[in-house]
């Protein structure tokens, strides 16, 4: 293979999407943030504000409204806003994913030739992360496509001080380089990359954009490079992106926009844990073995390899894009594992370089660790890594059966299939032929990614308490639009679900609405009952019982006992 053609891309698209698209439509909406977003964009459709973000009646100023134009545009290309059909919220992602694979190719490809960029591109594809956040409406894989947009934009300037890929040209039929001059599609690329990142979540697409380029700089002493991008009108045209809303945002939310998004939700992210995420560094380097799954222990097998190339100008370029993003994000106090997903297209491709050879540039083959404690580290590391491939392989049937005693046979099949293809991939990696054990843990992993979205997941009743409520509801409303109010259950997507109005307050609260308005409802948990009842006996007043579900909630772990009730004339 001399580079990669379209039919390739073509490939590597169908493949993407074959592990993208299964449970796309069947999921509902993830707690808590997805449906935070998807309720965002819904009000924006419906109200025609599309500057002022909201989730119901308070405004949503976490970060600029990108992410939710491109999930309104979704919806309303697809027409999925009346019945609240997901999978048209869900579209931005997965357009955005595929594109992240295509991407990595397509820049594992420039700098160490076409088969690096193919494996490279199947390890990010397949990694547990990307394959959760492909699924979900939220920021995390359109901002990943605007970094990897930047980077390979920032690649293509950076390219010519080096002088390789010249044999890469040559095999493709084409022209040896022969100046440094960059076309400009390529600083276009990256000044609007760039600008779209800061639509999408502000200043957080500029430690990746800005940090590789720092590292560059500071690793080689040079910035010549750097005019190629046309900085001067470049940076003009990534503000221009950003700027007309962010006026607008600021003078229609008098300045407190910027007062939380940026001095709460962003600086506050460096000096405390939010949201119950604080922990210690070394987080992210702990999860990567189930986050980069099942690529990690490529990953860690090609740790030697880099060490020793670590000088080759395609090895650190790659090390100037990972290392500056992991540290911060190490760094800050808040940790989730999505934090880190813009190194790990890096990564993969560092990792398939270190097993495909690339003639006349490096040597093919891995590299066992030298010192007998990396000989160590590395074998508990593939201990680890076998360990959770089984425990994802088997988990579906697991879960089913202890959560609410269901037998699922298609999920034990795809189990029972995945589990020998996990041990041949493991047997194969320690006969150090990683291409194909790639191909046999590639495998196990569609069975059980289609095993887990199309048939685990789904079935889990139990979890999906969202929409067994709206199904209640809707039953048994006493009115048309009668009004929900949830003092037990808070999740957004109750809000999301629910056309009808669903409001998220106490027990008391609940009790005073079922009392003055006849077509009001009340869903109150057995842990608030007493609370709900003594308000009722406070103002000598009734409510009749219409309804009742149980299950658990998955973000906090609860099991609830949920009890649903309307007014009725109590006084005395």
């Amino acid at each position: 293979m001399t580079r990669l053609t379209a039919r390739h891309h073509a490939l590597l698209a169908a493949f993407a999407l074959a592990i993208f698209l299964p449970g796309r439509a069947l999921l509902p909406p993830l707690d808590r943030d997805e449906p935070r977003y998807m309720q965002a964009a819904a009000q924006m459709l419906q109200s025609g504000n599309y500057v002022d973000v909201r989730f119901q009646d308070q405004p949503r100023y976490l970060q600029p409204a990108g992410i939710y134009w491109l999930e309104a545009a979704a919806v309303a290309a697809t027409g999925t806003l009346q019945h609240r059909q997901v999978w048209g919220w869900r579209i931005p992602s997965l357009i955005a994913a595929t594109a992240s694979v295509l991407f990595t190719a397509a820049i594992g490809e420039t700098l160490f030739g076409p088969l690096c960029g193919l494996f490279a591109a199947v390890l990010l594809a397949l990694s547990v992360l990307m394959t959760a956040e492909s699924r979900m409406a939220t920021i995390d894989s359109c901002l990943l496509t605007a970094v990897l947009a930047a980077e390979a934009a920032l690649l293509r300037a950076w390219r010519p001080a080096h002088g390789f890929g010249q044999q890469a040209r040559v095999a493709a039929g084409l022209a040896p380089a022969t100046d440094g001059r960059v076309p400009l599609w390529s600083p276009l690329l990256c000044w609007t990359a760039l600008g779209v990142g800061l639509m999408l979540k502000g200043p957080v697409v500029l430690i990746p954009g800005f940090g590789t380029p720092i590292a560059l700089a500071f690793t080689e002493r040079s910035t010549r490079w750097w005019r190629r991008l046309r900085p001067a009108w470049g940076v003009p045209l990534m503000l221009a992106i950003v700027l007309p809303w962010c006026v607008a945002i600021g003078l229609l939310s008098h300045g407190a926009f910027f007062q939380r998004a940026v001095g709460n939700n962003f600086l506050g992210k460096v000096a405390s844990g939010q949201q119950a995420h604080g922990l210690p560094p070394g987080y992210h380097l702990l999860v990567f073995a189930i986050a980069f799954w099942p690529g990690s222990v490529f990953a860690a097998a090609a740790l030697p390899f880099v060490w020793l190339h670590r000088r080759l100008p395609q090895v650190r370029f790659l090390l100037c894009w990972i290392v500056p993003h992991w540290l911060v994000f190490e760094a800050i106090a808040t940790k989730l594992p999505h934090y880190v997903l813009p190194a790990y297209p890096a990564i993969a491709i560092l990792t398939a370089a270190s097993f495909t050879a690339t003639p006349g540039l490096l040597p093919a083959g891995w590299q066992l660790p030298r010192s007998r404690v990396g000989r160590a580290l590395l074998a508990a590391y593939f201990l680890a890594w076998l360990l959770i491939g089984c425990a994802i392989a088997v988990a579906g049937p697991i879960l089913l059966w202890r959560l609410q005693g269901t037998v699922s046979v298609p999920a034990i099949i795809l189990a029972a299939l995945s589990m020998p293809l996990i041990l041949a991939a493991a047997w194969l990696l320690l006969l150090r032929e990683p291409k194909r054990a790639l191909a046999s843990v590639g495998c196990a992993a569609l069975l059980t990614y289609a095993s887990l979205f199309w048939v685990v997941l789904p079935g889990l009743r139990v979890i999906w308490l969202a929409p067994r409520i709206v199904a209640m509801t809707e039953a048994v409303q006493p009115c048309p639009h009668s009004v929900l109010a949830s003092a037990s259950f808070s999740e957004p997507s109750l809000v999301f679900l629910r056309r009808n109005p669903t409001r998220l307050i106490s027990a008391s609260q609940s009790a005073d609405l079922v009392v003055h308005d006849r077509c009001a409802m009340a869903l109150i948990g057995s842990r608030d009952r007493a609370a709900f009842e003594h308000r009722l006996a406070a103002d000598r007043a009734a409510a009749r019982q219409i309804g009742r579900l149980d299950g658990i909630n998955y973000s906090t772990g609860r099991r609830l006992d949920l009890f649903l009730f309307t007014g009725r004339d109590g006084r005395g």
